[in-house]
């Protein structure tokens, strides 16, 4: 019981710390919508960490899968931009990464 509060209170807070939208897409949000997604897969060494925890919509999530948010970011510079925008309390890293990946995404295209 404990356990699914602890959960509960996770997605709530991360779902405000994304102004209760998808931080890829930008789509608004409600909470029984929100899926948790981790920046840094769990399969590919992330951690459970609030810093690592976004709110995104079904349809991003799937499609970010068990990409690394480079690998992300270059294919879907859009979603890049609004992480920066709204992915307010992860790890700096990761909103650098973002940057830098869309940077090189538009450099690319002009």
């Amino acid at each position: 019981m404990l356990a699914h509060q602890h959960k509960r209170n996770v997605k709530r807070t991360t779902f405000r710390d994304c102004a209760r939208r998808c931080v890829y897409c930008g789509t608004s949000l409600g909470l029984d919508i929100a899926t948790l997604d981790h920046v840094y897969p769990l399969s590919r060494g992330g951690t459970h960490d609030p810093g690592n925890l976004v709110a995104a919509c079904q349809g991003c999530n799937q499609l970010k899968g068990s990409l690394l948010p480079n690998e992300f970011f270059a294919r879907y510079p859009w979603a890049g931009a609004n992480f920066m925008r709204y992915a307010r309390a992860v790890h700096r890293t990761f909103k650098r990464g973002a940057r830098r990946a869309v940077s090189l995404a538009c450099a690319q295209a002009a």
